[in-house]
């Protein structure tokens, strides 16, 4: 079995975060181990608060894990300040391991889970380590400080994201209308991956499972393309089997595979 690593934050509600990852890489047939670097009091209607850990603690995940187990693939979610995101690239820049970076700047609620001033230090330090970089839309925008309205421009994004530093990019689509087209790019060719667009309001988390998907997907020795390919085929499922928690926007079904809805278990 393949292990893989989750860096990011703890989602009090298991939609998203570390949770998400961990059953993600469960769901796929992996081996997962998670280091926290924030913890969030949130449910499916919003953020309530976050609380950094400190870089002591997160140098010492990181460090205790890879001494002592083979880590085939890296997922990044979360990391919120300049020292969070300095500490992991200390810690990683010469372990050679396979990296997703997913740059979590905002929650769906608006919450800002990255504060503006590390955007800059996240590009610099942390890019040039990963093997593929997942923003959506927004994420997209504010890294390149240009508009995203259509496929051309995503393309666009993609190729200015590769040149700061990332192997490969895949700008997400979902907040288009029509299809969920995601681009890729690894820096030769574009390549869009396709999906359905699902009517549901359920999608938490959606962000973080797809870029732990790539992740494990990559660990299994998939290629980076193959890995994109299949974790978009994982991600259209799971919210395709999404499952009615709460009072706001629900989380993705991380085991459809297993099961459909949480009432076939009774």
């Amino acid at each position: 079995m393949k292990n893989v690593l989750t860096i990011a934050g703890s989602d009090s509600c298991g939609g998203a975060g570390i949770q998400a990852d961990l059953k993600t890489f469960s769901a796929l047939g992996t081996y997962g181990m998670s280091v926290i670097t924030a913890i969030t009091a949130q449910n499916t209607k919003g953020v309530r608060m976050v609380r950094e850990m400190d870089e002591e603690i997160v140098s010492e995940q990181i460090n205790c894990l890879f001494e002592d187990i083979d880590i085939h693939a890296v997922k990044i979610g979360m990391v919120s300040s300049v020292a969070i995101i300095d500490t992991i690239g200390a810690c990683l820049r010469d372990k050679g391991a396979t990296i997703v970076l997913d740059p979590v700047m905002v929650s769906k609620s608006g919450c800002h889970l990255l504060k503006p001033e590390s955007t800059e230090e996240l590009i610099k330090v942390l890019f040039p380590l990963t093997q593929v970089v997942t923003p959506n839309l927004f994420e997209a925008e504010v890294i390149t400080g240009a508009k995203i309205e259509n496929t051309a421009q995503m393309q666009a994004a993609a190729e200015k994201i590769h040149k700061l530093g990332a192997r490969t990019v895949v700008v997400k689509g979902g907040h288009l209308t029509g299809d969920a087209i995601d681009v890729f790019f690894d820096g030769k060719d574009f390549k869009l991956v396709r999906g359905i667009r699902i009517n549901t309001t359920n999608t938490h988390g959606t962000g973080c499972t797809f870029s732990s998907a790539i992740a494990a997907y990559l660990a299994r020795g998939c290629e980076v393309y193959t890995a994109v390919e299949k974790a978009k085929a994982y991600i259209n499922g799971a919210i395709e089997n999404s499952l009615e928690l709460g009072h706001g926007v629900g989380p993705t079904n991380h085991f459809y595979q297993f099961f459909s809805k949480a009432g076939d278990l009774k």
